[in-house]
């Protein structure tokens, strides 16, 4: 049996159905058609989206060393988290093709961790209900009687219109590389269909290993994001669950509700984090972002746990506390006030986005057809 690596994997995906669109007893393309999707991800403006916020300050962190510049630099690191998960996908459906008339299946010995893969197209496939043209599926041979049935990535997509949801499990991709993964399961839906934006995409990711509270408290368990572009403006909303947060008491469990807009071209951002507790069932904005504020939990915190601390001490927590969080190119700038008159479109943008429900993210479930 042949040993292919998952890169390898996607070029003889796409070789097969470009043959299969060849063939002269199936449909071909129209001149200048593509055979591949050419999108499936919405790229968030670095502003926003920085891998490198904290530079890794948050291991070891505790509540007493947190303060409002840092929850605004964690958004962005989460924010970013989303966006590759949406390049993964891209990536992988980038070497699929759009034009096939004819189901195959391949089985192959996996380069990467040396398991037997069965890879299944057909045509004509439902997911949640939805109908699309084509579907991909791969699974690890061995594990098919478990209770994911083996699965590794599930695609399912459009010719007509470049839209999909493509469902990944690391683990089963690569049970070497991703041995830490576990039961981590990504999904991204992905449209150009849409009234209010170019392009759109949802990002959601379930089962995340948790850090050790000790190294890092404020690791993600799951996330729901929504990511759309209306020229070379992108507004971001959702949510991402943290089971071991904790803020000064000894509550923990508490959601990242954001909503933010930034511009790429500008390289600015404007965000809006509220800090809900892990399981409220809410989705007004009001409650989430504002009676959840980041200042109004951040005050309550502090005094339930020191009453009688001083007003000093307090503001110095305080500091950068006020919604909204203006960023640039290097990140966090400052919250409350805003630094120039050009980040005023984007206040009015984040004014209609609405975050997610925290207790339908703490309890999300992703599952392959």
């Amino acid at each position: 049996m042949k040993k292919i690596n998952f890169l390898t994997l996607i070029v003889l995906v796409t070789l097969l159905l470009f043959a299969a669109s060849c063939d002269d007893s199936i449909d071909t393309p129209s001149p200048g058609a593509s055979i591949l999707p050419e999108r499936f991800s919405v790229d968030v403006p670095q502003s926003i989206a920085n891998p490198d916020a904290l530079s890794g300050r948050t291991a070891g962190r505790t509540e007493d060393d947190l303060n409002g510049n840092e929850i605004y630099e964690l958004l962005s690191l989460f924010i970013h988290v989303g966006e590759e998960s949406g390049k993964l996908a891209e990536a992988i459906i980038g070497g699929i093709s759009v034009h096939v008339d004819q189901a195959f299946f391949l089985s192959y010995q996996s380069d990467d961790d040396g398991r037997v893969k069965n890879l299944t197209v057909v045509e004509g496939a439902s997911y949640e209900g939805v109908d699309y043209e084509f579907s991909l599926t791969i699974t690890d041979a061995e594990s098919e009687d478990n209770a994911d049935g083996g699965k590794a990535m599930q695609v399912f997509w459009d010719n007509t219109l470049i839209k999909g949801v493509a469902i990944i499990k690391p683990y089963n991709v690569d049970r070497i590389k991703e041995v830490s993964a576990g039961d981590a399961i990504y999904r991204i839906e992905y449209s150009e269909d849409s009234e209010n934006y170019d392009a759109q995409m949802i990002v959601t990711i379930d089962n995340l290993p948790l850090a050790n509270p000790l190294d890092d408290p404020y690791s993600i368990s799951t996330l729901k994001m929504f990511v759309g572009r209306s020229g070379e403006v992108v507004d971001v909303f959702g949510n991402s669950h943290h089971p071991n947060a904790a803020f000064f008491t000894d509550t923990k469990g508490f959601n990242w509700a954001f909503v933010a807009s930034g511009i790429h071209d500008g390289n600015i951002g404007v965000a809006e984090v509220g800090l809900p507790p892990g399981n409220l069932d809410s989705n007004d904005r009001t409650i989430l972002l504002v009676e959840h504020s980041l200042k109004n939990v951040f005050t309550d915190q502090i005094l339930t746990a020191f009453p009688d601390i001083d007003q000093s001490l307090i503001d110095q927590y305080l500091h950068n506390t006020e919604a909204p969080g203006y960023f640039n190119s290097n990140g966090f700038i400052q919250g409350g006030t805003s630094p120039d008159a050009i980040f005023d479109p984007l206040v009015d943008r984040i004014g209609d986005l609405v975050p997610y429900n925290p207790a339908d993210i703490a309890a999300l479930e992703i599952v392959f057809e």
